[in-house]
């Protein structure tokens, strides 16, 4: 059944960054990206993982930890979430964790409020090394152990969003742990090497199996400790098409989820009512 286009689409934004090691100018550029994607109509809008910190070392995220609820990073994009009458889906902050050597790697959704409202620990650590690249997350991060679902209502419409981070998208049964939702959201900062390998397949793979849309947010450049990300910070639909790409450098793409279009991918191919384990 079609739904009148007053309340079956909603805007939506991703921000790319490049950050770098200063806290404060990664605010600032957050803010001034905020508010060009609010201006141009976005009710949610989401930021990179590592949006406010880009190390010089490993570690340096761990000096930057704040409690939850409380600190100079969630008090502002508190008050950016308020400022522009958004939801906003705040990329990753590191938030202190059991260990006092690691911190939490989390994506907080703050409403137009500014209240924060929805929460998601990043569950699957990467790793990865060749002879000239090394990461290795664990050494500085606590994973997470419970999925996150962001629910908001505009216009009398419920949205459904899952939330994951990064790495969390090689992981599909992730995703089918979370069910059926209207579009996936994931903050993200891919190495080039992988991203340019498995970046876009892996996107579209969890859109087409998903049915529903995927908007990804990138870091996408290089960076001052001489990391360097893959960009292209997307948006799917659930038929896997492309509708918006930023190659790479600071920008933002949008683009709307319709409800009408979930609805005919899932009714002319209801591949999700076929599943059988």
């Amino acid at each position: 059944m079609s739904i009148p286009a007053s309340t079956a689409e909603l805007k939506i934004a991703s921000i790319q960054m490049i950050s770098t090691p200063s806290v404060q100018e990664n605010l600032d550029t957050a803010g001034q990206l905020i508010q060009a994607a609010a201006n141009d109509g976005a009710k949610v809008i989401v930021l990179p993982e590592y949006f406010c910190l880009m190390g010089l070392k490993d570690k340096d995220k761990v000096l930057a930890r704040e409690k939850f609820g409380d600190g100079p990073i969630q008090n502002q994009l508190s008050q950016l979430a308020k400022e522009h009458q958004i939801y906003l889906v705040a990329g990753t902050i590191p938030l202190e964790a059991d260990d006092p050597n690691k911190v939490l790697n989390t994506t907080l959704v703050f409403d137009p409020l500014g209240k924060q409202m929805a929460r998601y620990d990043k569950i699957h650590l990467f790793g990865f090394q060749t002879q000239t690249e090394r990461y290795q997350e664990s050494e500085t991060i606590e994973a997470g152990d419970t999925p996150g679902i962001l629910k908001i209502r505009l216009l009398d419409q419920e949205w459904i969003f899952g939330l994951s981070i990064c790495y969390d998208l090689r992981f599909p049964e992730l995703y089918r742990a979370l069910g059926t939702v209207d579009c996936h959201i994931i903050p993200a900062a891919f190495t080039y090497t992988t991203g340019k390998a498995h970046w876009e397949i892996l996107l579209r793979a969890r859109a087409i199996e998903n049915q529903c849309y995927v908007l990804s947010s990138a870091q996408g450049g290089l960076h001052p400790n001489q990391r360097r990300t893959w960009g292209h910070s997307m948006l799917i639909d659930p038929w896997g098409e492309i509708l918006a790409d930023l190659p790479e450098g600071s920008g933002f793409i949008s683009g709307v989820l319709s409800k009408n279009k979930l609805n005919e991918v899932r009714s002319q191919l209801p591949a999700l009512a076929h599943r059988k384990l």
